[in-house]
């Protein structure tokens, strides 16, 4: 039997789904599972993208362009516009998901083997794009201690070799709801200027931000133009996240040009996902006003509950909607399949994600896991509960004299 390449075999495992076998064991046997490892929002999606396809009917599901329909990317391009982001339709690339913008972005960019540096914790897919464009992540370590504010510049341009071609964000952050100042921003500004390397944002969760937080979009940023590659989606914004429809955008011409290339070799984007999307750019600011309040309450009962179990610690984030708690565990990985494989507290549990997939370095976020408050506020109130009560119990818990504030 021939063997299989060496890319598949080193392609990793996604921490966010590894226990999905463990979780739907549970399910079967009648626990109800809380899932709190993955960000799929129990938010409505906006009716006006839910009527596009309901109304949907055309004789004959085409092709669009491989850049996508130029009526959504104008669309696309004016609703930027309103937030402050001055690009056109030329400089938007329509892509199968943000997924498949970063993947092209960075097959764009850079060359095989190449280094891309990310502050870790990062999303845990990030490993996998770089994997199948051959590249190899470079991190920097940011720490739960201070939040994952962005590492010092000095320690980023340490890691800067001459095999460096980009350095890649996602802000607001996943996993840490981290949101990035207009300080840090312009530090990476500096430094890619120095050093000649791009800069990716992945601000998927840009109109998720908190406690009066203003984010700031890497277009914004005068002066990097060329360097900037900003990924987009609509599915975190509009809570359609089986809609897969992304977005490369880049004042590069260069950059656009050759993406646009990768997007030839498959053919389109997904055109029912396109209207929909197209749709859904009418959804009123009052939607988000009512998404954002939500998630600010939900927010506050998990990190706040996190909080009060004797050992964790959990700092709050200022977007996004997931945090990452540290526990009282020896491993937090073996601590979530616990949870799932041996564990129910009044016919319930919980599913989170382990934080160390979400590290590249080893050794790092053992005690740590990634919790998406997607959940219904009643449910996550449940859930707290069954984490605290968990916690007496389980047999590999660390002294809590460890806990660090």
């Amino acid at each position: 039997m021939p063997n299989i390449s060496r890319k598949a075999v080193i392609m990793p495992e996604s921490p966010i789904r590894k226990l999905v076998p463990y979780a739907e064991k549970a399910k079967k046997d009648g626990t109800h599972v809380y899932h709190l490892n993955i960000g799929q929002p129990d938010i409505e999606s906006p009716i006006a993208a839910r009527d596009a396809i309901r109304n949907f009917d055309l004789k004959v599901i085409e092709y669009s362009h491989s850049a996508g329909f130029e009526s959504y990317r104008e669309k696309l391009a004016h609703s930027y516009y309103n937030q402050g982001i001055h690009v056109s339709s030329e400089h938007i690339l329509v892509t199968t998901g943000g997924s498949e913008a970063l993947l092209f972005g960075l097959m764009t960019a850079c060359e095989p083997e190449d280094e891309v540096i990310i502050p870790e914790p990062f999303y845990a897919n990030y490993n996998g794009f770089a994997t199948s464009a051959s590249l190899n992540v470079v991190p920097v370590s940011a720490s739960i201690e201070n939040g994952f504010a962005l590492p010092p510049i000095s320690e980023i341009e340490t890691k800067i070799s001459n095999k460096t071609k980009a350095i890649v964000i996602c802000n607001p952050g996943n996993p840490t709801g981290y949101v990035y100042s207009e300080e840090e921003l312009l530090k990476l500004r500096d430094i890619v200027l120095k050093h000649d390397l791009f800069l990716f944002a992945d601000e998927v969760y840009r109109e998720f931000c908190y406690d009066g937080t203003k984010p700031l979009s890497v277009m914004q940023i005068e002066g990097i133009e060329n360097n900037v590659i900003m990924i987009d989606s609509v599915s975190k914004r509009y809570s359609m996240c089986g809609s897969r429809i992304g977005a490369l955008v880049s004042k590069n011409k260069e950059v656009i040009a050759a993406a646009l290339k990768f997007g030839q070799a498959r053919l389109s984007p997904p055109t029912v996902d396109q209207i929909s999307a197209e749709a859904a750019l009418d959804t009123p600011a009052s939607y988000f006003e009512a998404v954002q309040k939500e998630y600010v309450e939900r927010r506050n009962i998990m990190v706040d509950g996190l909080n009060n179990i004797p050992g964790v610690f959990c700092p709050k984030p200022k977007g996004a909607f997931y945090c990452v708690a540290r526990f009282p565990v020896k491993n937090a990985e073996d601590f979530c399949q616990w949870l799932l494989e041996e564990y129910a507290h009044e016919g319930q549990t919980v599913m989170m994600a382990p934080a160390n997939g979400f590290y590249s370095s080893d050794n790092l976020g053992i005690q740590e896991a990634r919790i998406a408050y997607v959940l219904k506020k009643e449910s996550l109130i449940k859930a707290i509960e069954v984490l605290s009560e968990a916690l007496k119990v389980y047999p590999g818990r660390k002294s809590l004299d460890l806990k660090q504030i």
